[in-house]
């Protein structure tokens, strides 16, 4: 048995994306597909005394056809601002002080880096560390890539060897099952429900923010409070 993911980077994402990672065998970025404005790409949310607020990664939109693995910055001052605003609202949290090297090592490594996949990717590895993912993470310039919304995914998901495949809730609105019923593929829908609340700054508590609020106030227990830790893979 094998389980895939197939999903497209997001920056600095909430506790689910990392659920769905840590569900899977291996989980593919999708950023070979179209970029789109003001979704989670580039910019996640984090929790500050006057509500949640936006962390935006500023990126050229110069093409309708613009795919994200083509997608670049346009101000590279973004990764000090960034980190500025963390350290203002995160400075009080439990474990602030225990994470802050690393994710200031990090925005540092990031700054230059031209690519908004790239910028991705190197969170997401580096947060996978913290929390003890182990997962494959592949990008999907490493599979065939053929036509066809839902032929593609099956397709990456036979490169890969897999015999599950996890998808994301919203894709039931297009993916055709009966291609991965051929392939011999069973596919499996991804659940955000069950969330326990955690000691958050700033009420009221807040789930869909960035997994660095988790990690900041629970530290080495943010997996407590994620739902793949607790299932048996």
């Amino acid at each position: 048995m094998k389980k895939v993911a197939i999903l497209q980077s997001n920056y600095i994402p909430w506790k689910g994306y990392f659920d769905m990672i840590n569900m899977v065998d291996e989980f593919v970025l999708y950023d070979c597909v179209q970029y789109t404005k003001n979704d989670w790409r580039n910019r996640n949310q984090i929790k500050t005394p006057n509500g949640v607020q936006w962390l935006t990664i500023p990126c050229r939109f110069e093409s309708m056809n613009q795919k994200i693995n083509e997608t670049k910055v346009s101000d590279k001052l973004w990764a000090s601002k960034h980190f500025k605003t963390i350290v203002q609202n995160y400075s009080k949290a439990k474990y602030f002080k225990e994470y802050k090297e690393l994710f200031e090592n990090l925005y540092k490594e990031v700054a230059d880096e031209e690519l908004l996949s790239v910028i991705n990717y190197k969170f997401l590895v580096a947060i996978n560390e913290i929390l003890g993912i182990k997962t494959k993470i592949s990008k999907c310039e490493d599979f065939t890539l053929i036509e066809g919304q839902t032929s593609k995914l099956v397709q990456i998901c036979k490169d890969a060897g897999a015999t599950h495949y996890l998808s994301g809730p919203s894709a039931k609105d297009y993916l055709d099952e009966s291609l991965f019923e051929e392939a011999d593929i069973k596919v499996e829908w991804m659940g955000y429900s069950g969330y326990g609340e955690y000691e958050q700054l700033f009420a009221p508590f807040v789930h869909g923010v960035s997994i660095i609020d988790l990690i900041f106030n629970e530290g080495r227990n943010a997996p407590k409070y994620m739902n793949s830790f607790k299932e048996n893979r």
